[in-house]
């Protein structure tokens, strides 16, 4: 397949290439390099166009090449970024958006869809995990701008036959990750503890979070290039509840020696608990993570001590 990650130098990007690399596809990544790396990406092998996804001049790039599938995973994703600043982040993950859609449609790529659990904002314990049919009840613009562009890709199948798949992460980790994002917590914490410096939780300490390994996230993206059952959406996740503590516990583990954080106020905008079910992506992709938090956390603060 002819597959356009946009975003693809960024932390989850340069996990999807690799894989689709890996798996034989011909690749494109289009990054503007605000926040992603080129030095995430491997060296040769995959075209890369260096520009900004909401531009024209991108809209008429991605319709020079009759890509088969688009993963759109450019955009803006901190959480509190949003509240201060929604005009920028409607810009960037509203308007890119549509300028990828605009393209999918005229050359008919199927276009998977970077979501989020913040989409479900603050559900009730009793709905833990979170099935894919809960409401969606973004308590920040980041999770609002994510349920709109859903909105427009379920509009554009309707009104133009658009094919796509929404995935909706859970707290997404691993190597490469920078400070930003919903999973950034660990790469966070990981990269403190590696310079030997201290960690604040913000809040109690009992927040939870699904954590969710990228390179399990890589591979449910390649099995939503090619599932019949498209045009819906999917939770990728782990279905399991990791508090921030057990989260420390896990980092302290991994660095062998114990980590004492400091507590502040809890951001506003920020979910308390959250759980994602995915019994339907088992079903419909044919996928389940393969990676614990421990293996994981493991390969994740030996990344960020390799690379002080």
């Amino acid at each position: 397949m002819k597959v356009l990650v946009t975003g693809g130098a960024g932390f989850i990007g340069s996990h999807v290439v690799r894989l689709l690399m890996a798996e034989g596809h011909e690749v494109t990544v289009l990054d503007n390099f605000s926040t992603g790396d080129r030095a995430h990406l491997p060296a040769d092998g995959f075209e890369l166009w260096a520009m900004d996804v909401r531009t024209e001049e991108a809209r008429i790039k991605m319709l020079s090449v009759p890509f088969d599938g688009i993963v759109h995973l450019a955009a803006q994703t901190m959480v509190d970024s949003s509240i201060r600043d929604p005009l920028f982040d409607a810009q960037q993950n509203v308007m890119g958006s549509v300028n990828v859609l605009e393209a999918a449609r005229r050359m008919g790529a199927r276009v998977i869809f970077a979501s989020t659990a913040a989409a479900y904002g603050d559900v009730k314990e009793d709905m833990l995990p979170v099935p894919e049919d809960a409401p969606l009840a973004p308590l920040s613009f980041y999770g609002l701008t994510k349920v709109t562009v859903e909105r427009y890709l379920a509009l554009y199948h309707a009104l133009y036959g658009l094919h796509y798949v929404v995935l909706r992460f859970a707290n997404v980790y691993g190597e490469r990750q920078g400070d930003k994002g919903e999973g950034g917590v660990i790469s966070i914490f990981c990269k403190r503890v590696a310079r030997g410096l201290p960690i604040t939780i913000y809040g109690d300490g009992g927040q939870t979070r699904d954590f969710v390994y990228a390179g399990d996230i890589a591979h449910g993206i390649c099995a939503a290039l090619t599932t019949a059952q498209v045009d819906t959406a999917y939770n990728l996740s782990t279905a399991t509840e990791t508090s921030l503590r057990e989260l420390v516990a896990g980092i302290a583990e991994a660095a062998g020696h114990p980590i004492h954080p400091t507590l502040d106020e809890p951001r506003p905008g920020d979910i308390y608990r959250s759980m994602l079910a995915n019994a339907r992506a088992h079903t419909g992709l044919g996928w389940q993570p393969e990676t614990s938090l421990r293996e994981g956390l493991q390969r994740t603060y030996r990344y960020f001590c390799e690379m002080q």
